[in-house]
């Protein structure tokens, strides 16, 4: 038998960006914070490797839906590197997010059907 809740799970492309920049409007942070909001957020179904979120977040930068500062962590007393979403971020955000939720309502529909036949 397969235990599911270790197994991981791959995003789509662009899911981890959305992410990053839905935490990123609720408030600027550095990537550890991120990481444990994205985790706390989805309960725990969603890890976030520190290899995955740096090369996101270097996209985002590169792209000018982020910037960053260097600052002192208050917790550490180590320079973190704090990202803080752009206005040109926050409209890639809202574009994204409507992609995605009509992504997701043709995919239940398709879902939703098979599941209903299966159940007549």
């Amino acid at each position: 038998m397969e235990n599911r809740e270790k197994k991981p799970r791959d995003l789509f492309p662009g899911a981890l960006e959305m992410m990053i920049l839905e935490s990123l409007r609720r408030q600027p942070a550095h990537g550890y914070a991120l990481v444990q909001h994205i985790q706390q957020r989805s309960n725990h179904l969603l890890q976030v490797e520190e290899g995955s979120l740096y090369p996101a977040l270097q996209r985002l930068l590169k792209a000018k839906l982020v910037k960053s500062e260097w600052s002192v962590s208050r917790s550490t007393n180590r320079r973190v590197r704090i990202y803080e979403i752009t206005k040109a971020g926050l409209r890639h955000l809202e574009s994204e997010v409507s992609s995605f939720d009509r992504m997701l309502e043709g995919i239940q529909m398709v879902l939703g059907n098979a599941r209903s036949a299966e159940n007549s």
